[in-house]
C-alpha cells in the first residue's frame, strides 16, 4: 500500500513539475490532482498545514473610489507541500493575488488583496475563499472597510 501511495505521489509530483512548453506550474495544477495528492498526504499522513499572519484585516476608513491593498502572509506549518489552486473574492471587487508556486514546509509566500471601494459606501466585508490541499480543503480570509460615501 505505501508503495502504490509512494507511487501515485511520484506521477502527481512528476505531473507537476514537468512540461515540454514553458509553463507555469499552477497551470498544470487542477482540482483532481490536488484531490489525488492530498489523498496520498492524507495516506501517509503528512498534510499541509495553513498560517495566515491575520484571518482578518481592518482597512479602516477610505474614502469611496479607493483601492486599499494588504498583504496576508501564507505560511506552511504542515509536513507537505501547500497547494493553493485557486483564489476567490466573494465580489468582483476584492481581487487576490495569491501563489502559484507551492509552498514548501516551513516557508511562507504573499497573498496581495487589493479591494476597489467603488460603488461601495457604508461598512464593507469581503471573503477570500482559498482552495488548497489542506484537511479542509477551503481556507478563507476577511477584509473590513469603512468606506466614506462620495460628496454629491
Amino acid at each position: 500500500m505505501i508503495n502504490k501511495t509512494l507511487g501515485m505521489l511520484a506521477i502527481v509530483t512528476l505531473v507537476l513539475t514537468t512540461s515540454c512548453k514553458k509553463e507555469n506550474a499552477s497551470e498544470k495544477i487542477d482540482d483532481a490532482s490536488v484531490a489525488a495528492a492530498a489523498k496520498n498526504n492524507e495516506a501517509s499522513g503528512k498534510l499541509p498545514v495553513i498560517k495566515f499572519n491575520e484571518e482578518e484585516h481592518n482597512f479602516g476608513t477610505i474614502n469611496e473610489g479607493d483601492k486599499a491593498e494588504t498583504v496576508f502572509t501564507i505560511s506552511n506549518e504542515g509536513e507537505a507541500d501547500l497547494i493553493i489552486v485557486n483564489a476567490q473574492g466573494s465580489c468582483g471587487c476584492t481581487v487576490p493575488d495569491w501563489p502559484k508556486e507551492p509552498i514548501k514546509p516551513g516557508t511562507s509566500a504573499p497573498m496581495k488583496v487589493t479591494f476597489d471601494s467603488s460603488g461601495k459606501p457604508g461598512q464593507q466585508q469581503k471573503t477570500v475563499t482559498l482552495t488548497t490541499n489542506t484537511a479542509k480543503g477551503n481556507e478563507v480570509v476577511t477584509i473590513k472597510a469603512d468606506v466614506t460615501p462620495k460628496a454629491k
